[in-house]
């Protein structure tokens, strides 16, 4: 059974950092491309970093140059760092993780169940 669990949300101050981390477990083979999704109450979902299995970074333009996606392939574990948090980075964020589950496989998307963030003002 494959997993991704995040951590590290909370409450925060305005100005303040955040690092989530995510970790996928259970059996596979490989992780392809890994990221990060936010969903603020009464939006919908939608896409903030993300990571290639090489290490190519892409990010939503609100977040560039406060936030930083990277990933610890030994530990099959991708980090969002949250710098320059403001209120409009409230929002419950989610991890997804393309595995393939055996060797020469297609891949598939997992999603982690979600950390709320709260920034106050």
């Amino acid at each position: 059974q494959v997993q991704l669990v995040e951590s590290g949300g909370g409450l925060v101050q305005a100005g303040g950092s955040l690092r989530l981390s995510c970790a996928a477990s259970g059996k596979f083979a490989r992780i392809n491309a890994m990221g990060w999704y936010r969903q603020a109450p009464g939006k919908q979902r939608e896409f903030v970093a993300g990571i290639s299995g090489v290490g190519w970074t892409n990010y939503e333009d609100s977040v560039k140059g406060r936030f930083t996606i990277s990933r610890d392939n030994a530990k099959n574990t991708v980090y969002l760092q949250m710098n320059s948090l403001k209120p409009e980075d409230t929002a419950v964020y989610y991890c997804n993780a393309d595995l393939g589950i055996y060797m020469g496989s297609g891949v598939t998307t997992y999603w982690g169940q979600g950390t709320q963030v709260i920034v106050s003002s």
